[in-house]
């Protein structure tokens, strides 16, 4: 009996164009046209100028151009500090001669365009969680709680795009481009946990987004780019009509040192190997640690997300042992203060 299975590939890159390791695996008997979805971590500085992102998205649509593959959704996620290694994760699903087990389920969607007056506000969060539902449909998952991580690529302001609206008459949540891109984030999140029924779109105003740090997400990791006006999701959770060896859990981190969870998480997992691990990561705005004070709202020269990424990544290496993990600055509404989502993938041993 056919039906969906999952599959995923981590491939190592040596900079933002490097696609090689993915076109290698077409040349080794990879379908292209069985691509869903690409999650990336480029080298840049994951702020509002990180052009690794575009550039690596340009790369990838062209070489899917080259092998016929279309409606790709392809995530970059910009910056690799601390030790974290420059990556792509390569979702696919196919139709496979197997008897449905539960199992990895993927699902893909982009809404329309947003125009800039609508981020940061209401609007856009009605935006991604319809977007969230179409995935989800698209995934073949009907129970929300059976989502595992939502990932999600939005826009941000830039300063044509603010001079564009104001001309209009309209206003946008902020001037700032930095500071659009924490706007954006929040509400995709919110959008996530209105979809997943964690939050109801009726209790979150406008000016709750990136203020009311107690609503939040425990399964959305969303990132900001300049390089789009939509949005791009990608859902992962467990289906009963998938089948195939890959299993996904998720864990929400309290904080930015809260291994328990993680762990407890990963114990869930039967054995196997270990597929992927995709976290967020911010400094807690609270600016300590358990009780301890950290400096990276302080300091200046560099971003506080650049530090929380770094930290995080090296938190997760210690404990999986690999350091091509996809770790996302700006957790705002994504878990709670100073803490984030974290999903974990694994490939269970066969018999």
């Amino acid at each position: 009996m056919p039906s969906p299975s999952a599959a995923l590939y981590r491939v190592a890159a040596s900079g933002p164009a490097d696609v090689s390791g993915v076109e290698a695996l077409f040349a080794g008997g990879l379908d292209p046209k069985t691509v869903v979805a690409v999650l990336g971590k480029t080298e840049g500085n994951g702020c509002v100028n990180d052009f690794t992102r575009g550039y690596a998205t340009s790369a990838f649509e062209a070489l899917f151009a080259r092998h016929g593959a279309t409606g790709v959704s392809i995530v970059m996620s910009g910056g690799t500090e601390g030790a974290l290694s420059p990556h792509w994760t390569v979702f696919c699903r196919a139709k496979v001669e197997a008897a449905p087990a539960r199992a990895l389920a993927i699902g893909v969607s982009r809404t329309p365009d947003m125009l800039p007056e609508n981020l940061g506000r209401r609007a856009q969060i009605k935006l991604v969680a319809d977007g969230v539902r179409k995935a989800m449909a698209d995934a073949g998952i009907v129970e929300p709680g059976d989502v595992h991580f939502v990932q999600i690529k939005c826009p941000l302001l830039t300063l044509a795009r603010v001079t564009e609206t104001y001309a209009r008459g309209e206003t946008t949540v902020t001037r700032e481009t930095l500071k659009s891109m924490g706007f954006s984030r929040g509400a995709s999140a919110l959008g996530v946990a209105v979809a997943l029924g964690e939050l109801d779109l009726d209790g979150i105003d406008d000016t709750d987004i990136c203020n009311r740090l107690d609503l939040f997400s425990g399964r959305a990791s969303t990132s900001a780019g300049v390089e789009l006006v939509d949005h791009e999701i990608i859902v992962l959770g467990m289906s009963d009509a998938w089948s195939g060896p890959l299993l996904i859990d998720h864990a929400v981190m309290q904080d930015a040192i809260d291994t328990a969870s993680v762990r407890a998480a990963y114990e869930r997992l039967p054995p196997g190997k270990l597929a992927a691990v995709l976290a967020k990561a911010e400094p807690d705005p609270s600016g300590a640690v358990r009780g301890r004070r950290h400096t990276m709202l302080d300091d200046s020269d560099i971003a506080a997300t650049r530090h929380a990424r770094a930290f995080v990544g090296g938190v997760l290496s210690g404990l999986f042992g690999m350091t091509d993990l996809y770790v996302s600055g700006g957790a705002e509404h994504q878990g709670p203060p100073g803490g984030g989502p974290v999903a974990i993938i694994v490939e269970k041993a066969t018999a």
